[in-house]
């Protein structure tokens, strides 16, 4: 089973398509910042993403 689950991700952000956009974005940052210091746990950037999307620490705006 995937942790988190999609459909709390999609609940927090408030659609799939939002969340995929959000983090989506978030992955490419960090991605970007990696170049500095190596992910958690070796993680992906998605994964990562993932799990501040399901803990609170990103939030979808209208930009």
């Amino acid at each position: 089973m995937q942790e988190p689950p999609i459909d709390a991700l999609a609940q927090k952000i408030g659609s799939k398509y939002a969340l995929c956009v959000v983090a989506a974005k978030r992955a490419r940052q960090l991605l970007e910042q990696a170049q500095n210091y190596e992910l958690p746990n070796k993680e992906k950037a998605l994964s990562v993403a993932a799990r501040e999307i399901y803990e609170g620490r990103l939030e979808a705006t209208n930009d």
